[in-house]
């Protein structure tokens, strides 16, 4: 009996442990620094752009705004909801001849948007509101909205 005790009981350390091993998940895609260095500021169009580093997560709310992509690390440990450790925003902006007027790189700290990197001194990025939304809200899910219910 005190062989079954000890196996039981080292069977539940085991699943405690397991249960508490943190799950990391990725979605979304943000090119590289190398990806982004293709692109020319005042050369490039949003055909080149695609051709280039693909297709954005969404793409500005105006026309002739700019790309969004948009990645977010999410981990979860046992039963607790998925937390949001990362996140980042690449914005590209377009002038009104569709050219490229800027790249910029977001991130999130203490719950507000900061640049991490631009090409341009000057922030083009048209809505920062809309960037704020962005970085802020997602990752805020629940497991029905995955699930379609």
């Amino acid at each position: 009996m005190t062989n079954a005790i000890r196996t039981a009981a080292l069977g539940a350390c085991l699943a405690l442990t397991l249960a508490c091993t943190p799950i990391y998940r990725d979605h979304g895609y943000v090119p590289i620094d190398e990806e982004l260095a293709q692109i020319v500021v005042g050369k490039d169009n949003r055909q080149s752009v695609l051709e280039k580093i693909g297709e954005p997560a969404t793409g500005g709310l105006l026309e002739d705004s700019g790309y969004y992509y948009i990645h977010s690390r999410m981990r979860t440990i046992g039963p607790r909801r998925p937390e949001v450790i990362d996140r980042q925003v690449v914005a590209i902006s377009f002038n009104q001849r569709g050219l490229v007027s800027n790249v910029e790189r977001f991130g999130l700290k203490d719950g507000n948007v900061v640049p991490l990197s631009r090409r341009v001194t000057s922030s083009s990025a048209a809505n920062k509101g809309f960037l704020r939304q962005l970085l802020g809200n997602l990752g805020r899910f629940s497991a029905s909205d995955m699930l379609g219910g």
